[in-house]
């Protein structure tokens, strides 16, 4: 099955052997991520989505996450 990168929206085969899917590249995928951090995207949820989250990490938190990840996880 073909889908659409949600970033670039080139066309990416949806099976096991897709590393980075649904995304093209390891490229798109931080990309993505990096919005998401940004909270340019968000998921609305209901009755709450104007209240203000508190349980958000701190930066700290997510740099010491991904100081603790491999070389590879960075690369394309």
């Amino acid at each position: 099955m073909l889908v659409n990168c949600p970033n670039c929206k080139k066309e990416v085969e949806w099976c096991e052997t897709s590393e980075h899917r649904p995304f093209c590249s390891k490229t798109c995928q931080l990309i993505d991520l990096g919005e998401w951090a940004d909270e340019q995207k968000s998921i609305p949820s209901g009755a709450n989505k104007d209240q203000e989250m508190t349980d958000l990490p701190d930066i700290e938190d997510i740099e010491a996450m991904l100081s603790a990840q491999s070389e590879d996880f960075f690369k394309e």
